[in-house]
């Protein structure tokens, strides 16, 4: 049981991190096709800080042990 819960927190982590961390690659790209005449830092600057929100996410994600899960179930 407490594997499964271990490698779901893995599996949201990872996932958290592509999704961020491309999108954050996306966002840099584009600022710099617009704005920056296609310098390379907001590229690395975006993908950076995507990068840092999943990081920052997985790290809460995996000290809060404790924290229990609901699921809204609506009266029919």
């Amino acid at each position: 049981m407490m594997e499964d819960d271990h490698g779901r927190k893995w599996d949201r982590c990872l996932a958290d991190i592509a999704v961020k961390t491309v999108t954050g690659l996306g966002v840099g790209a584009l600022l710099s096709l617009l704005f920056f005449k296609r310098r390379s830092w907001p590229v690395a600057l975006g993908s950076g800080m995507g990068l840092g929100m999943a990081y920052s996410n997985c790290q809460y994600d995996f000290r809060s042990p404790n924290m229990l899960r609901g699921h809204v179930v609506k009266d029919q």
